[in-house]
C-alpha cells in the first residue's frame, strides 16, 4: 500500500508536466506562460483567501454564519490555490473544478443580511 501511495505522489506531477508539455506544443503557447499565469493566480487566490478566512471566522464567532460552512469554503479555496501553484495543466483543471463546486450558494444572502443589520 505504501508503494501505491508513493507511486501516486511521484507519478501525478510527472504525468501533469508531460500533459502540460504536450498541450503547450499543441496550442503553440509557451509552457512557461501557462505555468507563470497559473502560479500567479494561485498566489492571488491564497492571498485573498487569507482575508476572507479572517472575516468568515469572525462572523462564525459572532454567530452570523455556521463555522463549518466557512471552514469548508476556505479549505476548498486553499486547496485550489495550492493546485494552481503546482506546475501542470491537470492540477489547474482540478483547481478550477474545485472552485466551481456549488458549496456555498446561499452565502451571499447571509453576508447581505449581516451587513444590512438583519433586515
Amino acid at each position: 500500500m505504501r508503494f501505491v501511495v508513493f507511486a501516486m505522489v511521484v507519478g501525478f506531477p510527472l504525468v501533469d508536466v508531460y500533459v502540460s508539455l504536450r498541450f503547450a506544443r499543441w496550442s503553440g503557447v509557451p509552457l512557461w506562460a501557462w505555468l507563470a499565469v497559473s502560479t500567479v493566480a494561485g498566489f492571488l487566490l491564497l492571498r485573498s483567501e487569507r482575508a476572507s478566512f479572517r472575516m468568515n471566522t469572525a462572523a462564525a464567532l459572532r454567530g452570523d454564519q455556521p463555522l463549518f460552512r466557512g471552514l469548508v469554503d476556505s479549505g476548498r479555496k486553499v486547496l485550489a490555490g495550492f493546485l494552481l501553484i503546482m506546475p501542470g495543466l491537470l492540477s489547474d483543471l482540478l483547481a478550477v473544478m474545485l472552485l466551481l463546486l456549488p458549496i456555498n450558494v446561499g452565502r451571499a444572502r447571509l453576508v447581505t443580511r449581516a451587513t444590512s443589520g438583519g433586515r
